[in-house]
């Protein structure tokens, strides 16, 4: 989190970190259009030959809270192609929270989980604590045919203390749901570590409702209480 108190601003980074093409640009891009014009920034982003994104989506969403300070919350992706590490670990820096996109074949199975060991070491790299950063984990692609079972996700969810989500992000389906319980615990993480709550005078409730206002939530309403 980044304060600029001259201009009364709290800055927080959300990363979307997974292996090359499983979704992590098409969930930023589907974010992006769910955002009514007013509430959205600008949706940047680089392709190369062997890679969707080379260096990062930046979707800025702003709200001000009771005591005067705007709110700033930017997304980012990083690169999934093993030979972009060093960008990798410069995106991830300062990263408030991540939310990391499996590809749910299970020809993937392998590159799902050299991604997650290269996440911890690069959080580590970067003076982050793996086990103490909020995360959420989307499985996506849960249209495709040879996938991992439901419950084979259930018992990924089982193991580990990451909520667990299914997506197709090419549809929109389960994109909104993984933001949603990602920055549901970025909150909870801010409130224990900064006392968020106290010294800006938003609740969870509060928070989660003055990001989510301005983005259609056309697949019925999200759990705020």
């Amino acid at each position: 989190m980044q304060f600029n108190l001259a201009q009364r601003e709290i800055t927080l980074k959300i990363v979307y970190y997974g292996p090359a093409l499983s979704g992590k640009t098409t969930n930023l891009q589907s974010i992006h259009k769910l955002i009514k014009p007013e509430g959205r920034g600008r949706l940047m982003t680089l392709d190369t030959r062997d890679d969707r994104t080379l260096f990062f989506d930046l979707l800025p969403v702003f709200f001000e809270t009771a005591s005067g300070f705007k709110v700033k919350l930017k997304l980012f992706t990083v690169p999934g192609q093993v030979i972009h590490n060093s960008t990798r670990r410069i995106v991830l820096a300062g990263a408030d929270a991540v939310a990391f996109i499996a590809d749910s074949q299970r020809t993937m199975t392998k590159a799902n989980n050299e991604s997650w060991a290269n996440m911890h070491e690069n959080l580590k790299l970067n003076g982050l604590n793996p086990d103490e950063i909020p995360a959420a984990i989307q499985f996506n692609k849960r249209d495709l045919k040879d996938i991992k079972s439901d419950a084979e996700v259930d018992d990924v969810a089982k193991k580990g203390r990451e909520p667990v989500f299914r997506a197709i992000a090419t549809q929109g389906a389960g994109v909104m749901e993984t933001l949603f319980g990602l920055l549901k615990n970025t909150w909870g993480s801010l409130n224990t570590r900064h006392s968020f709550e106290q010294k800006f005078r938003i609740s969870q409730v509060e928070f989660l409702e003055n990001i989510f206002k301005h983005m259609d939530l056309g697949a019925g309403p999200l759990p705020f209480k």
